[in-house]
């Protein structure tokens, strides 16, 4: 399929005067409108307007120019369909062998915080409606709707005498179709947002691939990472500094661990995490990063190594070097100090990630997860500890450093696979009992975990949280038992009576946050 005419029309002009002289050379006819027609005469190049194309000239500040039927008609005649042939000769509707087009940056309107009107102007519909005539007719038209595919069009016409083959046509077309329905979906999105309408009828999810991933979660799945755009800082922003290609699990992990380290100020306090097949296996808070390093390690040494590492702020030199004292996978920061990086360099399969930033805790967003037949979605856990008003329901309130401690823990508890239960002390973690199918086995295991680290004296006198409330009392008592003197739980159970009176006659303090944090 030789490329006689190319009708181009792009917002994103870059590349496009290459494209376009080198289209020239091999004597494809050019038509474009607005803005790209400028900028290729600017550049000395032979460009025919879309309105000589038409007779019809732009309107309606450019909303109507290519929604005609000369333009359509070009693009979806059948070649070789005799009466097809016979109506373009009727209208004199001449092929469009080549559509370059992409489209008005509405996602990067509503980033920018634009008003309503003004994303209501960057809705391009012209491209979308050709892109799609274009596609479907793909047999014999080529449309191409990334710069980046410029030069794998280039050269394929090279090898073809100047026609695009068979096999490439189809695969953009294939990028094309993904393209607008990547932008309907955004729109789609944007409107019930404006509408408030959290479960709207249709919900419609879009990505660009980031990565093909070597295989999922075990090597007989296949795998790969789309980025969804979101600004959200993270696994899918971050630059990756150094070490080995990111697996499927170390994707998981990181932005399980960075989530989780996020919930603490970086202006208040240094915090790190480290996270092993999606739990922490260590949290704490220090003075410096590499404090709440070795509080975090201390936490639980064994499970962490070849574990996630997460800071929550610039990596240095005196972290880094802890870090590099047992195996690590990932090590992720909102930055690093050169030196530091220079130190890291020594690991060089260890995987050094930069997100420029924290995400909100606090913000709102939704999750998804997919299920036989359909997905669930839900908001986003943005529920934060020091956000919530506690109800202290035992006869002993609370000290300030019980509290602080306890307001620590739920916090850890919310990234926690349920049922899940923390104790710590200090502003760390001294055992973590995780995704449990009974609350009081979450308990057991927290406490034998902490007592297998050493941590049998830090169980004396520490807190307990519980993502859940205690169905009975045996849960609430077997941490008394392991030496829990604090408790933070949601409350909520018929049983709730019963635990308090338990709490009591132990003389623990025990705090309601009426807000639970299940994590499946």
């Amino acid at each position: 399929m030789k490329i006689n005419r190319a009708l181009i029309s792009v917002f994103d002009k870059s590349g496009v005067a290459e494209l376009s002289r080198a289209l020239a050379a091999q004597g494809v006819e050019l038509v474009s409108t607005g803005g790209t027609a400028r900028l290729l005469r600017e550049e000395g190049q032979k460009v025919a307007d879309i309105s000589e194309l038409t007779g019809f000239p732009e309107m309606m500040d450019g909303r109507v120019k290519t929604l005609h039927p000369k333009v359509h008609g070009g693009l979806l005649a059948i070649r070789g369909n005799a009466a097809h042939a016979r109506a373009q000769a009727e209208h004199a509707i001449p092929n469009i062998d080549l559509l370059v087009v992409n489209l008005y940056p509405f996602e990067d309107t509503v980033a920018s915080g634009a008003d309503f009107d003004a994303c209501i102007g960057n809705i391009d519909i012209g491209g979308p409606a050709m892109i799609r005539s274009a596609a479907k007719n793909h047999a014999g038209v080529t449309v191409v709707v990334d710069p980046q595919d410029y030069d794998q069009l280039l050269a394929d016409m090279a090898r073809h005498d100047g026609a695009a083959s068979a096999q490439l046509r189809r695969k953009l077309a294939a990028r094309a179709f993904a393209h607008t329905a990547a932008y309907d979906a955004a729109i789609a999105t944007w409107f019930a947002q404006q509408l408030d309408q959290k479960t709207p009828d249709r919900r419609v999810f879009a990505g660009r691939l980031a990565q093909n991933l070597r295989y999922g979660e075990n090597p007989h799945q296949w795998a790969a990472f789309y980025n969804t755009g979101e600004t959200r800082p993270g696994v899918a922003s971050a630059r990756q500094v150094q070490g080995k290609e990111l697996s499927y699990n170390n994707l998981n992990d990181t932005d399980a661990a960075y989530e989780l380290v996020a919930e603490f100020d970086p202006g208040e306090t240094a915090a790190a995490a480290i996270v092993k097949h999606a739990n922490p296996c260590g949290v704490a808070t220090g003075s410096s990063l590499a404090q709440a390093y070795a509080l975090a390690l201390r936490c639980d040494p064994v499970s962490a190594f070849g574990g996630i590492v997460a800071l929550n702020r610039r990596l240095d030199v005196e972290c880094a070097n802890a870090i590099l004292q047992i195996f690590t996978e990932v090590v992720i920061a909102p930055d690093a100090d050169d030196d530091a990086l220079a130190l890291l360099k020594k690991k060089k399969n260890l995987r050094v990630l930069l997100a420029g930033g924290l995400p909100d805790a606090g913000a709102d967003g939704v999750t998804m997860k997919m299920l036989s037949g359909g997905f669930l979605v839900q908001a986003r856990d943005n529920g934060c500890s020091g956000a919530l008003e506690l109800n202290i329901v035992t006869k002993r309130a609370p000290t300030d450093a019980e509290l602080a401690d306890l307001e620590f823990a739920f916090t850890i508890a919310k990234h926690v696979k349920s049922n899940a239960v923390v104790y710590a002390r200090n502003g760390a973690s001294v055992g973590i009992g995780a995704g449990q199918m009974s609350r009081v086995d979450a308990v057991r295991i927290a406490g034998w975990k902490a007592q297998e680290a050493g941590l049998k004296e830090m169980l004396k006198g520490c807190v307990m949280a519980s993502d859940a409330f205690f169905p009975f009392a045996d849960g609430l008592m077997t941490a008394v038992e392991a030496g829990a003197r604090a408790v933070i739980q949601p409350g909520g159970s018929r049983r709730d009576g019963e635990v308090i009176a338990a709490a009591d006659k132990a003389g623990i303090a025990m705090v309601f946050t009426g807000m639970r944090h299940f994590r499946h």
